[in-house]
């Protein structure tokens, strides 16, 4: 059964990265808080009366804000709930592991309750985990990404409560991208990773509690279509509103999304994870910026700004890659000297960054020396980021980014009819 309802935000030690907001001061069209609230701060306002009297295990970061305090802390010190696990997704409990670090097992320092990895030699909640629970609670600040890996960590949980007759309580955050944006190609079977468990586009303008429904209803894993789910909504969020349209403040999900206009771009310039260029790891701007030892900067931002892509200029780039403890202690050309291109966001309602990552990747790939193009990108990491072999290999043959874009509009078109089916949010 399925049913909505709503919370605050929440706990950890990362309470310090409140003081990190996106966008100017608030005016007449941003959401007044507190009118827009979080599944989250929904359920503390309501007390918990969804998991009345249940032991629960929270699968969290340094996102989960009900207000000023985690969640983690109201749940410990509720009366009427018993937190008795907690589990940690990639960048762990506090979010400043390095992506693709494994992470450890332990006890939270302010609650005293055993924290799981869900990042290191299981990606599944196991039985032993699980073992006096009576319902998970799933509160992560998503991006909107397809390869953000905290809706496969969502996913997978998903599926052990299923098997374990669970219930399962999506606690809903707004997606910063907006609810209307959807772009790429939908992941084909065959293609399944941790970064990308789902066939869905790249972007796929849903929050997390609605992505929790098509999951169940569309039985994306085996055995979910049994659980019992719950998501407990978010209020006072309009479909076409992005972060930058609210006074949310910015807690940076991961080390490396520093910013909303990052979250904005990510989409796109993560291609660049799959290539010897960088992505511009091992800066204080990355995904924002990308390039390559042997790139002309310049140019390579010329040729780009005459496409006139939406909400987007491009400025040339400079920049050495180094070790940078809590973002990229391993950066991809650490220390060599690099240039690219720099995204600007001028107007972030219209950028699409799906195409115009495309874009960046085709100026990049046509401006290689004969020497760099072969090994550019590399074609099993695109295929996993990409849910396709479609994309690299219409790169490879010189298609023009605008005709690899319209490749993936029917598909598109044939998710937005599917996806209407579980929306919550007009």
């Amino acid at each position: 059964m399925t049913s909505t309802t709503g919370i605050q935000p929440f706990f950890l030690f990362t309470a310090i990265l409140m003081l990190t907001a996106c966008g100017p001061a608030a005016d007449e069209t941003k959401v007044k808080l507190p009118s827009l609230q979080s599944g989250a701060e929904r359920l503390v306002e309501q007390e918990f009366g969804i998991i009345d009297g249940k032991r629960v295990g929270l699968i969290t970061n340094h996102t989960a804000m009900a207000g000023d305090r985690h969640l983690a802390d109201i749940l410990h010190e509720a009366e009427n709930v018993e937190l008795t696990a907690l589990f940690g997704p990639e960048h762990g409990i506090r979010g400043d592991a390095d992506a693709g670090a494994r992470i450890v097992d332990g006890v939270d320092e302010r609650t005293g309750v055993p924290v799981y990895s869900l990042y290191g030699q299981t990606r599944i909640p196991t039985p032993e985990m699980l073992e006096g629970i009576d319902a998970l609670l799933f509160d992560i600040q998503d991006i909107g990404a397809r390869f953000y890996t905290y809706i496969s960590t969502m996913g997978l949980a998903m599926q052990a409560a299923a098997r374990h007759d669970l219930m399962f309580v999506v606690l809903d955050r707004i997606n910063p991208l907006g609810g209307t944006m959807v772009e790429g190609f939908v992941l084909e079977p065959g293609y399944e990773s941790f970064v990308g468990l789902f066939p869905i586009p790249v972007t796929h303008g849903m929050t997390v509690g609605e992505l929790a429904l098509m999951i169940r209803g569309e039985s994306f894993l085996e055995e979910v279509h049994v659980l019992d789910l719950h998501v407990v909504e978010v209020s006072g969020w309009k479909r076409e509103q992005l972060w930058s349209d609210t006074d949310l403040p910015w807690i940076p999900p991961s080390p490396n999304i520093p910013d909303f206009e990052t979250a904005l771009v990510y989409p796109g310039s993560c291609f660049f994870e799959a290539a010897s260029a960088s992505e511009g790891r091992g800066t204080r701007e990355p995904f924002i910026q990308v390039g390559a030892p042997w790139a002309d900067g310049v140019q390579m931002a010329d040729i780009l700004n005459s496409r006139n892509l939406p909400g987007l200029r491009f400025e040339a780039a400079r920049f050495t890659p180094e070790s940078i403890p809590g973002m990229s202690t391993h950066p991809k050309l650490l220390g060599v000297d690099l240039q690219g291109v720099r995204y600007l966001v001028e107007d972030p309602r219209v950028v699409e960054p799906v195409a115009a990552g495309i874009h960046v990747l085709e100026v990049f790939l046509s401006e290689a020396p004969e020497s760099e193009r072969e090994e550019l990108f590399h074609k099993s990491r695109f295929a996993r980021l990409g849910g396709t072999d479609r994309l690299y290999d219409m790169l490879m043959a010189g298609t023009p980014a605008e005709e690899i874009i319209a490749a993936w509009q029917e598909e598109v078109r044939e998710f937005r009819r599917l996806r209407s089916l579980y929306l919550i949010y007009d």
